[in-house]
């Protein structure tokens, strides 16, 4: 009996110890239009809450999508270094509505921020990042790299690695996986349980940018793409189990 209790009691623990959970800003959208959706927010903020109940350490990074796009204000002529940082900027909007939904659930939470504004969050340095995750904070950094020409999947690929997480949740507002065609358009779409780095770079799958995959490859660390609108869905990435599409070294 105490065997398969032990047995069951270490099922029901998390696979991860610290993850980065990666999101697009559009994921905080009202279903029409920009903005922040409060009701969203909230219930991300709980679903968050539960796991770090599960005793994971929890860091998070945000895309400004809901807010504003560089790339469209690039298009229309705008400098690429100047639309990237008014994105960054985005980024921090996104960051501070985040930490008040989470602070209202309860759970202690801080914004690191790669562009110093002290007045309104800390300025980005990974001890004090990770110390804060030991203390079992949730840790939303903001701003990106602090630098143009590099996406918020660069950043989230950047700064799992200096805390040292063990996976990147990418977390999906569209889709519950990576496929060889999108699925949206193309209702005969196959979906992958499981990937290599190589086979992500080499068929130019939508996963994530080309920077970030590669910085995964070189390091080892293992990226699962789920559907964040499904409730429970964090949880079950966590908990390693069988759940959207796993990039990874080998299968």
């Amino acid at each position: 009996m105490a065997m398969s209790e032990a047995a069951g009691s270490a099922a029901h623990k998390p696979r991860f110890r610290r993850v980065m959970l990666k999101l697009s800003g559009q994921a905080l959208a009202p279903a029409q239009g920009t903005g922040i959706d409060l009701d969203t927010l909230a219930a991300f903020a709980r679903e968050i809450k539960d796991i770090a109940a599960l005793g994971v350490q929890l860091a998070m990074v945000i895309g400004a999508g809901n807010i504003l796009r560089g790339s469209e204000y690039e298009a229309r002529g705008m400098d690429r270094s100047s639309a990237d940082q008014m994105g960054m900027l985005g980024t921090v909007i996104n960051a501070l509505a985040f930490q008040d939904a989470l602070e209202r659930a309860g759970v202690t939470t801080r914004v690191l921020s790669a562009i110093a504004m002290q007045a309104v969050c800390e300025p980005y340095i990974r001890r004090r990042a990770v110390r804060h995750l030991e203390k079992g904070r949730v840790v939303i950094f903001a701003a990106g790299t602090g630098n143009p020409y590099f996406t918020t999947d660069t950043a989230a690929s950047l700064r799992a690695l200096e805390i040292g997480a063990e996976v990147i949740l990418k977390a999906s507002h569209h889709v519950d996986g990576v496929y060889d065609r999108d699925p949206l358009r193309e209702p005969g779409a196959k979906r992958f349980d499981r990937l290599t780095y190589l086979e992500v770079l080499e068929r130019n799958l939508r996963v994530m940018d080309s920077t970030a995959i590669s910085m995964c490859k070189d390091n080892n660390l293992p990226i699962i793409v789920f559907n964040l609108r499904q409730t429970g869905n964090i949880r079950k990435a966590v908990m390693g189990e069988p759940i959207g599409t796993w990039v990874e070294s080998g299968r």
